[in-house]
């Protein structure tokens, strides 16, 4: 099998980049890394989030930030965000939303991993399925998107992006601006998708 191309290995990239701080609060090395990132500017403002977000790695520290993301997405009963498929399509967790998406992870062949505490449906999971999706070139890609993310990711983000933590609110903006290229990238190839049965 021959190599990603450039532009879906970054894709895979990011999705396992907003996958992580998603899931947690950045560690020392982590964070340095973003704060170094050099980004180029090019005019577009997936560019600018970017830039905002390494701005906002150099001016913050672990401690802060681990504080910010139990307040913003875990919280002692919920965050300010609720990053679930489930909370945000059906207004419940563990509803409709997330029965869905674990008979396609099924068929797939996703399972989830032993020690994961989290429902599939947070954000954090559907975006490693996404980079996998992306590496494994499967056909399921763009459907799996239009399906399972597009629905209601980029809202999850908007309201990352409105949280009083600098850094969780940019790189809320920078995930929203990533999703809203992902659905220009991928609407058109889902719709070429062959209409597929499936048996209840």
């Amino acid at each position: 099998m021959n190599e990603l191309n450039e532009s879906d290995a970054l894709r895979a990239d990011v999705y396992r980049l907003l996958a992580r701080l998603l899931r947690e609060a950045p560690d020392a090395s982590l964070l340095d890394w973003l704060a170094g990132l050099e980004v180029e500017q090019d005019g577009t403002l997936l560019a600018e989030h970017w830039a905002s977000l390494v701005d906002a790695s150099g001016e913050s520290s672990v401690e802060d930030l681990e504080r910010a993301h139990f307040q913003h997405l875990v919280g002692v009963v919920q965050g300010d965000v609720t990053p679930y498929a489930s909370w945000y399509r059906n207004g419940e967790l563990m509803d409709a939303a997330l029965v869905a998406l674990r008979r396609d992870l099924k068929a797939l062949g996703f399972r989830r991993a032993e020690h994961s505490r989290d429902p599939e449906d947070h954000l954090a999971a559907l975006a490693e399925v996404m980079a996998m999706l992306i590496e494994g070139r499967s056909p399921e890609e763009a459907r799996f998107f239009m399906t399972h993310l597009a629905p209601w990711a980029t809202d999850c983000l908007a309201d990352l992006g409105r949280v009083d933590t600098l850094f969780h609110a940019r790189l809320g903006r920078l995930g929203h601006a990533f999703m809203e290229q992902e659905y220009r990238r991928l609407e058109a190839e889902a719709q070429q998708d062959p209409v597929r049965i499936v048996e209840p």
